[in-house]
Protein backbone atom coordinates (compact mmCIF):
# COMPACT_ATOMS: atom_id res chain seq x y z
CA UNK A 1 0.00 0.00 0.00
CA UNK A 2 2.82 2.55 0.46
CA UNK A 3 3.94 1.54 -2.69
CA UNK A 4 1.07 2.11 -4.44
CA UNK A 5 0.27 5.29 -2.47
CA UNK A 6 3.47 6.80 -3.55
CA UNK A 7 2.14 6.57 -7.03
CA UNK A 8 -0.97 9.51 -6.29
CA UNK A 9 1.27 12.50 -6.16
CA UNK A 10 4.19 11.12 -8.49
CA UNK A 11 1.06 11.06 -11.12
CA UNK A 12 -0.03 14.72 -10.18
CA UNK A 13 4.06 15.67 -11.26
CA UNK A 14 3.55 13.47 -14.67
CA UNK A 15 0.57 15.56 -15.28
CA UNK A 16 2.03 18.70 -14.70
CA UNK A 17 4.86 18.11 -17.13
CA UNK A 18 2.80 16.98 -19.78
CA UNK A 19 0.72 19.96 -19.95
CA UNK A 20 3.33 22.31 -18.82
CA UNK A 21 5.07 21.93 -22.01
CA UNK A 22 1.53 23.28 -23.72
CA UNK A 23 2.65 26.71 -25.35
CA UNK A 24 0.07 28.95 -22.87
CA UNK A 25 0.20 28.78 -19.29
CA UNK A 26 -3.57 28.92 -18.87
CA UNK A 27 -3.54 25.32 -19.67
CA UNK A 28 -1.34 24.10 -16.92
CA UNK A 29 -3.78 26.53 -14.65
CA UNK A 30 -7.01 25.13 -16.11
CA UNK A 31 -6.30 21.54 -15.39
CA UNK A 32 -4.89 22.46 -11.94
CA UNK A 33 -7.81 24.50 -11.22
CA UNK A 34 -10.46 21.53 -12.08
CA UNK A 35 -7.89 18.81 -11.30
CA UNK A 36 -8.08 20.19 -7.77
CA UNK A 37 -12.00 20.70 -7.52
CA UNK A 38 -12.37 17.10 -8.58
CA UNK A 39 -9.96 15.91 -6.21
CA UNK A 40 -11.38 17.18 -3.62
CA UNK A 41 -14.90 16.04 -4.35
CA UNK A 42 -14.03 12.56 -4.49
CA UNK A 43 -11.63 12.94 -1.69
CA UNK A 44 -14.14 13.69 0.95
CA UNK A 45 -15.81 10.72 0.03
CA UNK A 46 -13.16 8.46 0.97
CA UNK A 47 -15.00 7.50 3.91
CA UNK A 48 -16.50 4.41 1.39
CA UNK A 49 -13.03 2.87 1.65
CA UNK A 50 -12.37 3.59 4.97
CA UNK A 51 -15.49 2.31 6.28
CA UNK A 52 -15.57 -0.72 4.21
CA UNK A 53 -11.96 -1.50 5.41
CA UNK A 54 -12.75 -1.71 8.78
CA UNK A 55 -16.38 -3.38 8.37
CA UNK A 56 -15.04 -6.12 5.76
CA UNK A 57 -12.05 -6.71 8.20
CA UNK A 58 -14.32 -7.54 10.79
CA UNK A 59 -16.56 -9.95 9.26
CA UNK A 60 -13.57 -12.04 7.64
CA UNK A 61 -12.26 -12.19 10.84
CA UNK A 62 -15.57 -13.45 12.26
CA UNK A 63 -15.45 -15.68 9.37
CA UNK A 64 -18.96 -14.03 8.61
CA UNK A 65 -19.26 -14.81 4.43
CA UNK A 66 -23.05 -13.40 3.95
CA UNK A 67 -21.88 -10.26 5.77
CA UNK A 68 -18.76 -9.85 4.13
CA UNK A 69 -20.59 -10.19 0.83
CA UNK A 70 -22.81 -8.08 1.93
CA UNK A 71 -20.13 -5.00 2.95
CA UNK A 72 -19.10 -4.78 -0.51
CA UNK A 73 -22.70 -4.93 -2.10
CA UNK A 74 -23.48 -1.77 0.16
CA UNK A 75 -20.78 -0.27 -0.18
CA UNK A 76 -21.19 -0.20 -4.63
CA UNK A 77 -24.87 1.17 -3.91
CA UNK A 78 -24.08 4.07 -1.68
CA UNK A 79 -20.73 4.71 -4.00
CA UNK A 80 -23.19 4.73 -7.30
CA UNK A 81 -25.99 6.93 -5.62
CA UNK A 82 -23.30 9.55 -5.12
CA UNK A 83 -21.99 9.32 -8.10
CA UNK A 84 -25.46 9.03 -9.55
CA UNK A 85 -26.22 12.33 -7.39
CA UNK A 86 -23.01 14.08 -8.28
CA UNK A 87 -23.61 13.58 -12.50
CA UNK A 88 -26.93 15.46 -11.76
CA UNK A 89 -25.42 18.42 -10.04
CA UNK A 90 -22.02 18.61 -11.62
CA UNK A 91 -22.89 21.24 -13.89
CA UNK A 92 -24.31 23.72 -11.17
CA UNK A 93 -21.33 22.87 -8.91
CA UNK A 94 -18.96 23.89 -11.72
CA UNK A 95 -20.67 26.91 -12.46
CA UNK A 96 -20.63 28.17 -9.11
CA UNK A 97 -17.40 27.59 -7.85
CA UNK A 98 -15.83 28.86 -11.39
CA UNK A 99 -17.87 32.19 -10.79
CA UNK A 100 -16.67 32.60 -7.45
CA UNK A 101 -12.59 31.65 -8.86
CA UNK A 102 -10.42 34.74 -9.22
CA UNK A 103 -8.75 33.29 -12.38
CA UNK A 104 -8.37 34.32 -15.39
CA UNK A 105 -11.16 33.62 -17.96
CA UNK A 106 -8.95 31.43 -19.90
CA UNK A 107 -8.01 29.28 -16.79
CA UNK A 108 -11.98 29.31 -15.93
CA UNK A 109 -12.54 28.52 -19.42
CA UNK A 110 -9.92 25.09 -19.57
CA UNK A 111 -10.69 24.11 -15.80
CA UNK A 112 -14.74 24.09 -17.09
CA UNK A 113 -13.54 21.77 -19.80
CA UNK A 114 -11.17 19.73 -17.43
CA UNK A 115 -14.11 19.24 -14.93
CA UNK A 116 -17.35 18.57 -17.68
CA UNK A 117 -15.09 15.52 -18.43
CA UNK A 118 -13.78 14.34 -15.22
CA UNK A 119 -17.10 14.30 -13.64
CA UNK A 120 -18.00 11.18 -15.90
CA UNK A 121 -15.17 9.38 -14.24
CA UNK A 122 -17.34 9.37 -10.67
CA UNK A 123 -19.18 6.34 -11.02
CA UNK A 124 -15.84 4.25 -11.57
CA UNK A 125 -13.76 6.49 -8.50
CA UNK A 126 -15.92 5.99 -5.89
CA UNK A 127 -16.84 2.48 -6.77
CA UNK A 128 -13.01 1.82 -6.45
CA UNK A 129 -13.02 3.05 -3.46
CA UNK A 130 -15.52 0.26 -2.20
CA UNK A 131 -13.06 -1.99 -4.30
CA UNK A 132 -9.87 -0.84 -2.56
CA UNK A 133 -11.46 -1.13 0.98
CA UNK A 134 -13.21 -4.28 0.44
CA UNK A 135 -10.26 -6.15 -0.54
CA UNK A 136 -7.85 -4.70 2.17
CA UNK A 137 -10.53 -5.78 4.01
CA UNK A 138 -10.04 -9.20 3.13
CA UNK A 139 -6.19 -8.99 4.07
CA UNK A 140 -5.00 -8.74 0.01
CA UNK A 141 -3.27 -5.99 -0.35
CA UNK A 142 -1.55 -6.81 -3.63
CA UNK A 143 -4.52 -6.64 -5.48
CA UNK A 144 -5.10 -3.09 -4.14
CA UNK A 145 -1.50 -2.39 -5.28
CA UNK A 146 -1.92 -3.88 -8.67
CA UNK A 147 -5.20 -1.87 -8.94
CA UNK A 148 -3.44 1.66 -8.20
CA UNK A 149 -0.72 1.37 -10.26
CA UNK A 150 -2.35 0.06 -12.99
CA UNK A 151 -4.69 2.93 -13.20
CA UNK A 152 -2.05 5.44 -13.15
CA UNK A 153 0.21 3.95 -15.61
CA UNK A 154 -2.92 3.92 -17.73
CA UNK A 155 -3.46 7.74 -17.05
CA UNK A 156 0.64 8.48 -17.84
CA UNK A 157 0.39 6.47 -21.42
CA UNK A 158 -2.59 8.24 -22.18
CA UNK A 159 -1.62 11.19 -21.15
CA UNK A 160 1.03 11.49 -23.47
CA UNK A 161 -0.58 9.82 -26.34
CA UNK A 162 -3.76 11.94 -26.33
CA UNK A 163 -1.60 15.56 -24.56
CA UNK A 164 1.30 15.56 -27.20
CA UNK A 165 0.40 12.96 -29.27
CA UNK A 166 -3.00 13.68 -30.68
CA UNK A 167 -3.00 17.07 -29.45
CA UNK A 168 -5.68 16.81 -27.90
CA UNK A 169 -4.34 19.36 -24.86
CA UNK A 170 -7.28 20.00 -21.76
CA UNK A 171 -9.67 17.60 -23.13
CA UNK A 172 -6.74 15.07 -23.73
CA UNK A 173 -5.77 14.98 -20.30
CA UNK A 174 -9.02 14.82 -18.56
CA UNK A 175 -10.34 11.61 -21.11
CA UNK A 176 -7.29 9.58 -19.88
CA UNK A 177 -8.07 10.46 -16.14
CA UNK A 178 -11.30 8.92 -16.86
CA UNK A 179 -10.36 5.72 -19.11
CA UNK A 180 -7.91 5.03 -16.21
CA UNK A 181 -10.27 5.12 -13.46
CA UNK A 182 -12.23 2.79 -15.25
CA UNK A 183 -9.31 0.32 -16.44
CA UNK A 184 -8.70 0.41 -12.26
CA UNK A 185 -12.60 -0.62 -12.16
CA UNK A 186 -11.89 -3.34 -14.02
CA UNK A 187 -9.45 -5.12 -12.88
CA UNK A 188 -10.74 -4.82 -9.15
CA UNK A 189 -13.94 -6.56 -10.13
CA UNK A 190 -11.33 -9.07 -11.57
CA UNK A 191 -9.64 -9.52 -8.32
CA UNK A 192 -13.12 -9.43 -6.26
CA UNK A 193 -14.81 -11.89 -8.80
CA UNK A 194 -11.79 -13.98 -7.86
CA UNK A 195 -11.85 -13.31 -4.19
CA UNK A 196 -15.91 -14.24 -3.90
CA UNK A 197 -15.51 -17.91 -5.69
CA UNK A 198 -12.03 -18.35 -3.59
CA UNK A 199 -14.44 -17.49 -0.53
CA UNK A 200 -17.71 -19.27 -1.67
CA UNK A 201 -19.79 -15.99 -1.36
CA UNK A 202 -23.26 -15.84 -1.38
CA UNK A 203 -24.58 -14.49 -5.04
CA UNK A 204 -25.16 -10.84 -5.23
CA UNK A 205 -28.30 -10.97 -6.63
CA UNK A 206 -29.50 -12.62 -3.65
CA UNK A 207 -27.94 -10.21 -1.55
CA UNK A 208 -30.10 -6.95 -3.17
CA UNK A 209 -33.43 -7.97 -0.88
CA UNK A 210 -31.30 -7.63 2.27
CA UNK A 211 -29.10 -4.80 1.26
CA UNK A 212 -30.83 -2.50 3.66
CA UNK A 213 -29.84 -5.10 6.82
CA UNK A 214 -27.62 -3.28 9.24
CA UNK A 215 -27.07 -0.49 7.05
CA UNK A 216 -27.82 1.73 10.07
CA UNK A 217 -23.95 1.33 11.10
CA UNK A 218 -22.43 1.35 7.66
CA UNK A 219 -24.48 4.71 7.15
CA UNK A 220 -22.95 6.23 10.85
CA UNK A 221 -19.82 5.33 10.41
CA UNK A 222 -19.58 6.96 7.17
CA UNK A 223 -21.12 9.99 8.55
CA UNK A 224 -18.32 10.79 10.90
CA UNK A 225 -15.36 10.03 8.52
CA UNK A 226 -17.12 12.14 6.04
CA UNK A 227 -17.03 15.05 9.26
CA UNK A 228 -13.35 13.87 10.21
CA UNK A 229 -12.36 14.47 6.47
CA UNK A 230 -14.23 17.94 6.15
CA UNK A 231 -12.21 19.46 9.02
CA UNK A 232 -8.85 17.46 7.59
CA UNK A 233 -9.30 19.61 4.60
CA UNK A 234 -10.46 22.52 6.00
CA UNK A 235 -6.94 22.86 8.06
CA UNK A 236 -4.84 22.13 4.39
CA UNK A 237 -7.23 24.57 2.81
CA UNK A 238 -6.27 26.90 5.22
CA UNK A 239 -2.96 26.20 4.80
CA UNK A 240 -2.47 27.27 1.28
CA UNK A 241 -4.85 30.08 1.12
CA UNK A 242 -3.35 32.20 4.10
CA UNK A 243 0.20 30.96 2.62
CA UNK A 244 -0.31 33.24 -0.48
CA UNK A 245 -1.11 36.64 2.27
CA UNK A 246 2.68 36.13 2.91
CA UNK A 247 3.41 36.91 -0.24
CA UNK A 248 4.28 35.26 -4.05
CA UNK A 249 7.65 33.59 -2.68
CA UNK A 250 6.20 32.71 0.37
CA UNK A 251 3.43 30.63 -0.83
CA UNK A 252 5.70 29.20 -3.55
CA UNK A 253 7.81 28.00 -0.73
CA UNK A 254 5.24 26.30 0.81
CA UNK A 255 4.03 24.35 -2.02
CA UNK A 256 7.30 22.97 -2.73
CA UNK A 257 7.26 21.61 1.27
CA UNK A 258 3.77 21.33 0.99
CA UNK A 259 4.81 18.54 -2.01
CA UNK A 260 7.03 17.10 0.66
CA UNK A 261 4.29 16.55 3.34
CA UNK A 262 1.76 15.06 0.44
CA UNK A 263 4.96 12.06 -0.37
CA UNK A 264 5.00 11.73 3.73
CA UNK A 265 1.19 12.06 4.26
CA UNK A 266 0.59 8.73 1.14
CA UNK A 267 3.35 6.82 2.40
CA UNK A 268 2.37 6.86 5.95
CA UNK A 269 -1.53 5.83 4.63
CA UNK A 270 0.03 2.82 3.32
CA UNK A 271 0.57 1.93 7.21
CA UNK A 272 -2.99 3.41 8.37
CA UNK A 273 -4.37 1.27 5.36
CA UNK A 274 -2.43 -1.93 6.54
CA UNK A 275 -3.42 -1.42 10.33
CA UNK A 276 -7.14 -0.85 9.92
CA UNK A 277 -7.63 -4.37 7.49
CA UNK A 278 -5.26 -6.20 10.42
CA UNK A 279 -6.68 -4.60 13.34
CA UNK A 280 -10.00 -4.98 11.90
CA UNK A 281 -9.51 -8.96 11.08
CA UNK A 282 -8.25 -9.07 14.63
CA UNK A 283 -11.14 -7.42 16.35
CA UNK A 284 -13.79 -9.69 14.52
CA UNK A 285 -12.16 -12.99 15.26
CA UNK A 286 -11.54 -11.41 18.91
CA UNK A 287 -8.47 -12.21 18.82
CA UNK A 288 -6.06 -9.98 21.38
CA UNK A 289 -2.74 -11.66 20.29
CA UNK A 290 -3.49 -11.28 16.74
CA UNK A 291 -4.06 -7.34 17.88
CA UNK A 292 -0.72 -7.44 19.36
CA UNK A 293 1.32 -8.41 17.02
CA UNK A 294 -0.17 -5.88 14.22
CA UNK A 295 -0.14 -3.00 16.60
CA UNK A 296 3.61 -3.99 17.11
CA UNK A 297 4.96 -4.90 13.70
CA UNK A 298 3.20 -1.95 12.45
CA UNK A 299 4.39 0.37 14.90
CA UNK A 300 7.91 -0.81 14.43
CA UNK A 301 8.17 -0.70 10.57
CA UNK A 302 6.47 2.75 10.41
CA UNK A 303 9.06 4.58 12.67
CA UNK A 304 12.17 2.98 10.74
CA UNK A 305 10.54 4.46 7.75
CA UNK A 306 9.98 7.98 9.40
CA UNK A 307 13.40 7.80 10.47
CA UNK A 308 14.72 7.46 7.40
CA UNK A 309 12.23 10.10 5.90
CA UNK A 310 13.54 12.76 8.81
CA UNK A 311 17.25 12.04 8.14
CA UNK A 312 16.92 12.26 4.50
CA UNK A 313 14.90 15.95 4.32
CA UNK A 314 17.63 16.80 7.34
CA UNK A 315 20.59 15.77 5.21
CA UNK A 316 19.41 16.31 1.64
CA UNK A 317 16.37 19.10 2.49
CA UNK A 318 18.30 21.64 0.29
CA UNK A 319 19.02 19.26 -2.44
CA UNK A 320 15.28 18.18 -2.97
CA UNK A 321 14.33 21.81 -2.79
CA UNK A 322 16.81 22.42 -5.76
CA UNK A 323 15.04 19.06 -7.60
CA UNK A 324 11.43 21.25 -7.49
CA UNK A 325 12.43 24.75 -8.22
CA UNK A 326 15.27 26.70 -9.82
CA UNK A 327 14.05 29.96 -8.34
CA UNK A 328 16.98 30.95 -5.54
CA UNK A 329 14.33 33.63 -3.99
CA UNK A 330 11.98 30.35 -3.25
CA UNK A 331 14.31 28.05 -2.64
CA UNK A 332 16.18 30.23 0.04
CA UNK A 333 12.33 30.29 1.27
CA UNK A 334 11.84 27.36 1.25
CA UNK A 335 15.03 26.13 3.78
CA UNK A 336 13.76 28.90 5.97
CA UNK A 337 10.92 26.78 7.22
CA UNK A 338 12.48 22.92 6.48
CA UNK A 339 13.16 22.43 9.52
CA UNK A 340 9.27 22.13 10.37
CA UNK A 341 9.30 19.27 7.49
CA UNK A 342 12.38 17.41 9.36
CA UNK A 343 10.10 17.54 12.51
CA UNK A 344 7.41 16.17 10.74
CA UNK A 345 7.18 12.14 9.99
CA UNK A 346 7.90 11.43 13.52
CA UNK A 347 5.31 13.81 14.93
CA UNK A 348 2.73 12.88 12.15
CA UNK A 349 3.19 8.92 12.11
CA UNK A 350 1.29 8.56 15.23
CA UNK A 351 -1.73 10.34 13.77
CA UNK A 352 -1.93 7.87 10.57
CA UNK A 353 -0.79 4.41 12.95
CA UNK A 354 -3.83 5.83 15.35
CA UNK A 355 -6.31 6.75 12.62
CA UNK A 356 -5.66 3.15 10.90
CA UNK A 357 -6.41 1.10 14.53
CA UNK A 358 -10.13 2.99 15.28
CA UNK A 359 -11.23 2.90 11.56
CA UNK A 360 -10.55 -0.98 11.77
CA UNK A 361 -12.31 -0.91 14.95
CA UNK A 362 -14.79 1.06 13.06
CA UNK A 363 -14.94 3.39 16.25
CA UNK A 364 -16.10 6.46 13.90
CA UNK A 365 -17.21 8.92 17.10
CA UNK A 366 -13.40 8.99 18.31
CA UNK A 367 -11.45 9.32 14.95
CA UNK A 368 -14.58 12.27 14.33
CA UNK A 369 -13.62 14.05 17.78
CA UNK A 370 -10.15 13.37 17.79
CA UNK A 371 -9.83 15.36 14.37
CA UNK A 372 -12.33 18.05 15.60
CA UNK A 373 -9.91 18.77 19.08
CA UNK A 374 -6.63 19.10 16.25
CA UNK A 375 -8.28 21.23 14.18
CA UNK A 376 -9.47 23.53 16.95
CA UNK A 377 -6.04 23.55 18.23
CA UNK A 378 -4.42 24.24 14.49
CA UNK A 379 -6.55 27.48 14.40
CA UNK A 380 -5.93 28.43 17.81
CA UNK A 381 -1.94 28.13 17.73
CA UNK A 382 -1.68 30.06 14.17
CA UNK A 383 -3.76 32.68 15.58
CA UNK A 384 -1.81 32.88 18.95
CA UNK A 385 1.36 33.17 16.95
CA UNK A 386 0.15 34.81 14.07
CA UNK A 387 2.97 37.65 14.25
CA UNK A 388 5.53 34.97 13.75
CA UNK A 389 4.06 34.82 9.92
CA UNK A 390 4.38 31.80 7.72
CA UNK A 391 6.13 29.79 10.85
CA UNK A 392 2.92 29.88 12.76
CA UNK A 393 1.68 28.47 9.98
CA UNK A 394 4.29 25.52 10.17
CA UNK A 395 3.79 25.05 13.48
CA UNK A 396 0.07 24.81 13.80
CA UNK A 397 0.32 22.27 11.36
CA UNK A 398 2.85 20.28 13.55
CA UNK A 399 0.40 20.86 16.57
CA UNK A 400 -2.51 19.59 14.21
CA UNK A 401 -0.51 16.48 13.24
CA UNK A 402 0.63 15.85 17.08
CA UNK A 403 -2.79 15.92 18.41
CA UNK A 404 -4.58 13.67 16.16
CA UNK A 405 -2.25 11.70 17.60
CA UNK A 406 -2.15 12.60 21.14
CA UNK A 407 -5.88 12.58 20.60
CA UNK A 408 -6.30 8.94 19.73
CA UNK A 409 -3.39 7.74 21.99
CA UNK A 410 -5.37 8.62 25.13
CA UNK A 411 -8.57 7.44 23.95
CA UNK A 412 -7.23 3.99 22.81
CA UNK A 413 -4.78 3.56 25.99
CA UNK A 414 -7.80 4.46 28.12
CA UNK A 415 -9.89 1.87 26.17
CA UNK A 416 -7.14 -1.00 26.18
CA UNK A 417 -6.81 -1.18 30.00
CA UNK A 418 -10.01 -1.17 30.48
CA UNK A 419 -9.93 -4.07 28.10
CA UNK A 420 -13.35 -2.13 25.74
CA UNK A 421 -11.26 -1.84 22.73
CA UNK A 422 -12.15 -5.06 21.86
CA UNK A 423 -15.68 -4.84 22.50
Amino acid sequence: MVLSNITVPLLGLVDAAVIGHLEHAWYLGGVALGGTMISVTFWLLGFLRMSTTGLAAQSYGAEDRRQLALVLIQGLLMALGFASLFLMLHVWVSDAIFFLSSASDEVKFYGQQYFAIRAWSAPAALANFVLLGWLLGTQNAKAPMWMVIISNLTNIILDVLFVIGFGWKVEGAALASVIADYSGLAFGLLCVWRTWQHKQLPSPLSLLSVAGHNIGRFVKLNRDIFLRSLCLQATFSFMTFQGASFGDETVAANAVLMSFLMMISYGMDGFAYAMEAMVGKAIGAKDRQQLNQSLIGTFFWSLVICLVLTVAFAGLGSQLINLITDIPAVQANALVYLPWLVAMPLTAMWCFLFDGIFIGATKGKEVRNSMFVATCCFFAVFYLSIDFGNHALWFAMLTFMAMRGIGLAVIFIHQWRRQTFLA
